[in-house]
């Protein structure tokens, strides 16, 4: 009979839509076992390294960084980052001994996964779109579960045993709040239209440069704009916060933001699209174009057939986006369509079906 503990490590990080998923199985996990011990693995300057210690987890970092299908100079730095990286992943694993290691599809995955996996700890692996990233195929010999969240994953997986299609877990904190309570988090007017315009945790250049080019005419027709900038740009942007508008780097209570608001730009990755379909949220999505076989596009698209979301190409911002968000946000009856269609995509229940899988597998 095993004793002690439950040891679960995540290796989750770069941008939000690896770490949330993550963030919400643990959740599960904590809530299904309190007695379980957590532990979480990311780098120091990406997202994680500032949600997490909020949430309370305990959180350590190694060295690792992304490679760069482009030309960069910070490639040059990639294999001695990958050889620091194992060994700092060694002595964590070695010094924790999970029971199990769960990895979301982020690089930061690779070698906790690999070696909790040498180790003899079960390997899960989380994958929230529909086109599998490269971390997550790589590792797909070591993992014992591989969770996705759409059916066309299925083809990009040479083992089909191992694959347990559960949708994309969204955090159980996140919920709609009172909405004159939200707005007062943002020193707003109930008596205004409020959009959240956010281009996930790294922020998005096109988004935000349309966006301040259009923001005066948007609050002469009394919209209110929570604009999360993405850190990358936010002290370029910041000095055009007014009464009207409220501007940060990164959104640390996004139930408040999501519950604010009558309308969401963003971009359309899977985790983002989990979130707001689990709060039926009327959304126009901006999908990016930086991504491998075009998937947010793809994403969008499947909802704006279904007229659960509206979509603008990123290429086609500077045309659209201020007549969209006009024509969109005074129209309660296109609001609500889209609010009840959108929520047709929610799965709730997805965190919980991946939580007890991972605690089952722990009992082997």
């Amino acid at each position: 009979m095993k004793v002690g503990k439950d040891k679960y490590i995540f290796a989750a990080g770069g941008t939000g839509g690896h770490l949330y998923p993550a963030i919400a199985v643990a959740e599960q996990i904590k809530q299904l076992k309190p007695e379980s011990e957590i532990l979480f693995i990311g780098t120091k300057n990406k997202i994680e390294s500032k949600v997490i210690p909020h949430l309370g987890y305990k959180f350590k970092t190694i060295w690792i960084s992304g490679f760069s299908r482009k030309f960069s100079l910070k490639n040059i730095l990639f294999p001695l980052k990958l050889i620091v990286s194992i060994i700092q992943s060694l002595f964590i694993v070695l010094s924790f001994k999970p029971n199990v290691a769960i990895g979301a599809g982020a690089y930061v995955s690779g070698p906790i996964i690999w070696l909790s996996s040498f180790i003899g700890a079960k390997a899960v692996l989380l994958e929230q779109n529909s086109y599998p990233g490269i971390t997550n195929r790589l590792l797909e010999d070591k993992a014992d579960i591989i969770f996705i969240s759409f059916e066309d994953s299925k083809k990009y997986f040479k083992n089909k045993n191992k694959l347990v299609l559960s949708g994309n877990p969204v955090r159980t904190t996140l919920k709609i709040i009172n909405r004159n309570n939200a707005l007062k988090e943002f020193g707003f007017s109930n008596n205004k239209k409020t959009i959240f315009v956010f281009g996930g945790s790294l922020g998005a250049k096109n988004l935000n440069e349309v966006l301040k080019d259009n923001l005066k005419t948007l609050t002469e027709n009394n919209i209110q704009v929570i604009w999360q900038t993405g850190e990358l740009y936010y002290n370029s942007y910041k000095k055009y916060e007014s009464e009207n508008v409220k501007i940060m780097p990164f959104v640390n209570n996004m139930s408040a933001a999501y519950s604010a608001s009558n309308l969401v730009i963003c971009r359309a990755g899977a985790t983002t699209i989990a979130e707001v379909a689990h709060l039926g949220l009327p959304v126009i999505f901006v999908p990016s174009k930086n991504v491998a076989a075009n998937h947010q596009y793809k994403n969008a698209i499947s909802l704006v057939k279904n007229e659960a979301a509206l979509v603008i190409k990123d290429d086609d911002l500077r045309n659209e986006l201020k007549e969209k968000i006009l024509s969109t946000i005074n129209n309660e009856t296109l609001l609500s369509k889209l609010s009840s269609n959108i929520k047709k995509y929610a799965k709730p229940e997805a965190s919980m079906v991946i939580a007890k899988k991972i605690i089952n597998i722990t009992k082997i």
